[in-house]
């Protein structure tokens, strides 16, 4: 193995306009990396002579160990000093930091993308799922105002499976930041982080088109979704199935020239009715027989949740890359299908895709608590709630045979509840074994399988996100860490908010 040192250099001069501490507020890192370009996007960055500190790595290239190396140290300003950093700008991480910016707390949220509102906005997701269990508003406060501004301001009544415009969810969400005073930054992506103790995370670095420079914070929320904050600071977390299965992505559309009229007239629920003529006639390279479907979210206009790209891993960036490619291949073979088989469709035209592929599945981040498929079944109740969903479990087959088709399409008749029926969120799946001062919230709390395929959707982002932003605050009033806030105080303060917790 080749090592390299290169001279320590300083941002501090460079940086001063922009850090409010200072030239002295200055984090050093070092780290071994791929020393060539090619390798260098898919090194295995170890841990240098500074302790405790850890940067994101990407893909873990099975021949990462052969691979030539090389170490630097830089020197990084220490941009924000904030109570709570919160890493990602998607449901979870939107709610977080508004709940923790009017609990008086002072937040920093960085978004690696060009908005706020991850699959909603950037990933063209056409509608968002059930915000109620057909009685009671589930994702009360944070959620519920979202969704009612949102309404309001596209022209759609309020309603489960509420369709999405992302022009203005867009401005919703900017609004909605800007209103709490919560600080944020677009286009800034966490690459590592720094730890002070074995259980604490002391500084997030971040790499923006200034350069690199970190942010301390008492409190830190992992809403990436993949759980990058708490993987790389330690956490345990699982991912995927017994064989290492992962659900399919999808990278949705937006289609133009639909009529709408027409479609209802053949049944908006025929998207899949013509599947199996089409595999006769070759129309598809695949035969998958999900097809989620269209979505009208506009006089003519449809949001497609169309087409997967299976074998996707979200933590490789190569196996994002290729999902890309083909997501953008296959709504070729989709428009041919819908407009030769399907009414309403035969004059659609595609408008975009989203920027951000659909992630159904990565790392699941191993909490105080694993909520799993026998807390499903019996509606469980916790001492420690923190809200309470209700989505059914919806675990795409990972493999497009008939007989992974078959197991979902069975799971997803059967795990689901009747009106009025949820079950319990506890507090302790935002807590990550062996962090302290870290909560995880969205996609990638601590749960099995089949509740991930249950809470991963952005209602249920909104409910845990929340209660993160809350719990932070509360732990920073009392000078404790995550295990030291009280529950009782933090399930008042969430129904005062407007939480649905009715067992507490």
């Amino acid at each position: 193995m080749t090592t390299v040192r290169r001279r320590c250099i300083s941002y501090a001069e460079v940086n001063k306009a922009h850090s409010p501490c200072g030239p002295r507020a200055i984090l050093r890192l070092e780290h071994r990396m791929a020393c060539n370009r090619r390798t260098f996007l898919k090194a295995s960055i170890a841990v240098g002579a500074v302790g405790g500190t850890s940067m994101a790595s990407g893909a873990r290239d099975k021949a990462a160990a052969t691979e030539q190396m090389v170490t630097f140290t830089r020197r990084v300003p220490v941009r924000h000093e904030v109570d709570v950093f919160v890493a990602g700008g998607g449901p979870a991480g939107i709610a977080a930091s508004v709940a923790a910016a009017r609990q008086g707390r002072k937040v920093f949220l960085a978004e690696r993308h060009t908005c706020l509102g991850g699959m909603g906005t950037a990933g063209m997701v056409p509608v968002f799922m059930q915000f109620t269990d057909g009685v009671n508003f589930l994702a009360g406060g944070i959620g519920r105002e979202v969704a009612e501004r949102l309404a309001t301001a596209s022209g759609f009544p309020l309603r489960d499976g509420l369709p999405i415009k992302a022009e203005v969810l867009k401005r919703l969400y900017d609004q909605l930041l800007a209103e709490a005073g919560v600080d944020f930054t677009f286009e800034t992506m966490l690459v590592g982080v720094e730890k002070d103790a074995a259980d604490r995370v002391g500084h997030a670095v971040l790499a923006a088109k200034s350069g690199l420079f970190a942010v301390r914070a008492k409190i830190l929320v992992d809403a990436t979704g993949d759980g990058d904050l708490a993987a790389w600071a330690g956490a345990p977390f699982e991912k995927g199935d017994a064989d290492g299965g992962l659900m399919p992505g999808t990278l949705c559309s937006l289609w133009a020239n639909v009529d709408w009229e027409a479609v209802r007239k053949g049944g908006l629920g025929a998207g899949e009715s013509r599947l199996e003529a089409a595999f006769k006639d070759k129309v598809f390279t695949i035969e998958d027989r999900h097809l989620p479907g269209m979505w009208q979210v506009g006089d003519n206009i449809g949001g497609g949740n169309i087409g997967h790209t299976f074998g996707v891993d979200s933590t490789d960036e190569r196996s994002v890359t290729k999902a890309l490619i083909w997501g953008r291949k296959v709504l070729l073979e989709y428009e041919r299908y819908y407009k030769q088989y399907l009414k309403g469709f035969e004059r659609m035209t595609l408008v975009a895709t989203g920027s951000l592929l659909g992630i159904r599945e990565s790392r699941r981040i191993m909490g105080d608590y694993v909520l799993c498929l026998e807390d499903f079944k019996k509606r469980a109740v916790f001492p420690d709630e923190i809200g309470r969903y209700c989505y059914p479990v919806d675990i795409h087959a990972s493999r497009p045979d008939r007989a992974n088709y078959d197991r979902f399409a069975e799971e997803f008749k059967t795990l689901r509840y009747a009106r009025g029926e949820s079950y319990g969120i506890p507090y302790r799946i935002l807590t990550p074994r062996g962090l302290a001062n870290v909560l995880v919230a969205g996609r990638c709390v601590s749960s099995d399988r089949y509740i991930q395929g249950s809470i991963r959707v952005m209602p249920g982002c909104f409910i845990t996100g929340q209660a993160a932003g809350v719990a932070a605050a509360i732990a920073i009033e009392k000078g404790a860490d995550t295990r030291g806030v009280a529950v009782r105080e933090l399930q008042a303060r969430l129904k005062k908010l407007g939480a649905f917790l009715p067992n507490c």
